[in-house]
């Protein structure tokens, strides 16, 4: 069993949950077999000419080989890279479990079906959603004293020790790989899936505009309209999967997750990318070129688009 640990990489306490849980797995199934992104790839270390692709190609590869996805997602904001990350497992057949500790549930109306994250494409795909959300028990009076403040870490190291053992119990008790899902051949004027960004106003996408105004057919999401919002964004996934063009608008403080996750289906599946990204905010790490957008979503696009000519040409292309 070949086991890719997605998660956010940005922060110590990110990375340290996560090599806690590869540390966990490999006792399970083998160190050889469990993929840990930055450590894995060394990326402090790494030296390339272009530090970003190689990085991108070094866990594309590895994501092209999985048994098991775990991807760790915690809060309303999730990671972009992870998502696109899970987009690839889905697409790929490749059965994916969802860690979170976040207590808060989400829906796209006030009254309406609770859902585990803000895109109800996580939910869709993910094949099991671990959630645990309450803390460990307060401190036994018997035990020595202790500050209210180290009582309360106790308890959440305890509650997180809790969400990783059910996590590596559910890995090694998951189903058989499911048929991957795959992509149609580019063809001029064939129907391209547009998927808007949330954070643009609703109702106003004007990107399907442009390209039906160009005299092609356009899909756009259902899973946010859809009275199952579940089965909306299956019917989403499958769509862009099948679909030979994904203009996907990736505006916003980061790729909004469903768009990203979809990015990643659409690499697994051989789909066409265009990021479109009028005013990209540029990422910097050590040794790696500037960014326009987390890395594996710039270099899992084709063409990166600013304006209605630019998406004219790729149209065109």
């Amino acid at each position: 069993m070949s086991v890719y640990i997605a998660h956010r990489l940005f922060a110590a306490h990110d990375r340290a949950l996560a090599s806690d849980l590869a540390e966990r797995l490999a006792a399970k199934v083998g160190a050889d077999h469990v993929f840990l992104p930055f450590c894995d790839t060394d990326e402090e270390n790494l030296v390339t000419e272009v530090k970003g692709r190689r990085l991108f190609e070094l866990d594309r590869e590895r994501l092209g080989r999985l048994d098991a996805m775990v991807a760790i997602l915690h809060g309303p904001s999730l990671d972009d890279g992870v998502c696109m990350e899970i987009g690839h497992a889905a697409a790929s057949g490749v059965p994916v479990i969802v860690l979170t500790t976040d207590f808060q549930t989400y829906s796209l109306t006030e009254a309406g079906a609770r859902l585990e994250f803000p895109d109800p494409l996580l939910q869709a795909v993910a094949t099991r959603i671990v959630r645990v959300t309450k803390l460990g028990p307060p401190t036994l009076p018997s035990t020595p004293a202790q500050s209210r403040f180290r009582g309360f870490q106790a308890r959440n190291m305890a509650q997180t020790n809790t969400a990783l053992g059910v996590t590596v119990d559910a890995l090694l008790d998951l189903p058989d790989r499911a048929p991957r899902l795959v992509g149609s051949p580019a063809v001029i004027g064939a129907p391209v899936y547009v998927e808007a960004s949330p954070y643009t106003a609703w109702g106003r996408d004007h990107l399907a505009k442009v390209c039906v105004d160009a005299g092609h057919t356009v899909m756009v999401p259902q899973r946010f309209t859809a009275p199952d919002p579940v089965a909306g964004a299956l019917g989403d996934l499958t769509a862009v999967c099948s679909a030979p063009r994904l203009l996907a608008d990736v505006s916003g403080p980061e790729t909004p997750p469903g768009t990203a996750l979809l990015i990643g289906a659409a690499v697994a599946s051989g789909v066409r990318i265009a990021a479109f990204q009028p005013r990209p905010t540029f990422t910097h790490a050590h040794g790696r070129e500037p960014n326009w957008r987390n890395l594996m979503v710039q270099y899992a696009a084709d063409a990166h688009l600013n304006d209605g000519d630019a998406v004219l040409s790729w149209l065109a292309a």
